[in-house]
């Protein structure tokens, strides 16, 4: 599982059944920054996921990628590969809280 924050959503009209009804949100993923834990870094990619939580712009969501994704509720038969599975209160690294949710 991954940490990202969303950035913001993808609309598709034409697109495969099962996604139908289904939010897809534009994720980057943030990593713990080597340098200094008490912070995150962007990572360097974008992902587009399914969101199964009601996850909105600007939240830091937990996701999970491949044959994870779906093992979330109501993902086993859609094609995807990347699920929004929480969104996060708070992240605690090395005894200092790096995140809380406003």
């Amino acid at each position: 599982m991954f940490l990202a924050e969303v950035l913001g959503s993808v609309v598709s009209t034409k697109k495969d059944p099962a996604l139908k009804g289904k939010t897809l949100l534009v994720l980057r993923p943030q990593l713990v920054d080597e340098s200094n834990p008490a912070k995150f870094r962007n990572g360097t990619n974008t992902v587009i996921a399914i969101d199964n939580v009601g996850a909105g712009e600007g939240e830091l969501v937990m996701f999970c990628q491949g044959s994870s994704a779906r093992q979330a509720e109501g993902l086993r038969p859609v094609p995807v590969d990347a699920a929004v599975v929480a969104i996060i209160d708070s992240v605690d690294v090395l005894g200092s809280k790096i995140y809380k949710s406003s």
